[in-house]
């Protein structure tokens, strides 16, 4: 089965329960993705940016990794990614390996970070190391092209160069550029030969339209059901554009409150029966009053 045939579908960029104490409350996680699960996700990635994964340490995000494992017998047909990008290549290469052992159907690696004038020919040094040494046979490493945060860019000719050399292991990409352009250059390249998963939840359609194979986004937390509908609407060769227009109305609202896991932890327990969890450091918790301006806004939309 090739790797666009694992991993596709509409996948949450996942909260990370938190403890007041900034600890990962990992009896939660179960909880969480039950809930996705239950709302319509095909999947989940453990650790994205909305998962604040920069945040946590590998020993961290391992504790999470062996917890998790088990989840494969209650949820069968949920997919789990991992965030495993580090600056070090050491670390994400272990992680990387950890993620796989532990049953996760796919990997999402940011590049190093630190180190913003990369050339694409150390680029695909790192990333050819991190396939080598830590991605099995069966594996699917996905890229993570989130310039406007990490700095650093996958360029198209990266990601074939990738592809023509690891055709089993290197699956594709996150594309959280938000860059239409972006989007069609993908297209124009690989069509459906890339795992592309957008993390646009405004470009859904327009994605899928161009052989995308789905999505990771932050909204997914709160309003899974509506991209679950874009993306059965697709499939189905029927219309999806009031759909993807109620997505916008609620995205346009939330950009507002950046950032993503500072809102969305304040909103889920608002709009949904799941507790409340804190952001670490150095990301902060949303005032209250803002809270209440969110919530009183997409209560508008809902009218």
């Amino acid at each position: 089965m090739q790797p666009s045939q694992r991993i596709n579908g509409v996948f949450a960029a996942a909260l990370t329960p938190l403890n007041e104490d900034f600890s990962i409350q990992v009896e939660a996680l179960p909880g969480l993705l039950h809930f996705l699960a239950q709302r319509g996700c095909h999947g989940a990635l453990l650790f994205g940016t909305t998962g604040e994964g920069p945040s946590f340490s590998a020993k961290e995000r391992l504790r999470v990794f062996q917890a998790v494992s088990t989840l494969r017998q209650d949820l069968p047909g949920f997919k789990l990614l991992a965030g495993t990008g580090t600056p070090s290549l050491d670390d994400t290469i272990q992680l990387t390996r950890a993620a796989f052992e532990n049953g996760f159907d796919g990997v999402v690696v940011l590049p190093p970070y630190y180190f913003r004038k990369a050339t694409d020919e150390g680029l695909y040094a790192w990333y050819q190391n991190v396939i080598q040494k830590s991605v099995p046979g069966d594996g699917v490493l996905l890229g993570y092209h989130i310039p406007s945060i990490s700095g650093v860019s996958l360029s198209i000719d990266l990601l074939s160069r990738l592809k023509d050399a690891f055709p089993g292991q290197f699956g594709g990409l996150k594309d959280s550029s938000g860059e239409p352009d972006y989007t069609y250059q993908l297209d124009q390249r690989f069509g459906g030969e890339l795992i592309v998963l957008t993390g646009s939840d405004g470009l859904l359609g327009q994605a899928l339209e161009k052989h995308a194979s789905g999505c990771i986004t932050a909204m997914a937390n709160l309003f899974s059901p509506l991209l679950r509908e874009v993306w059965d609407a697709f499939h189905a060769g029927k219309p999806y554009i009031q759909v993807q227009a109620q997505l916008i109305a609620r995205r346009d609202i939330l950009s507002a409150y950046a950032p993503n896991a500072s809102i969305l932890k304040a909103l889920l327990p608002r709009l949904h029966d799941l507790p409340a969890w804190t952001v670490r450091p150095p990301l902060l918790p949303t005032r209250p009053e803002l809270v209440e301006k969110a919530l009183q806004e997409l209560a508008e939309i809902e009218c």
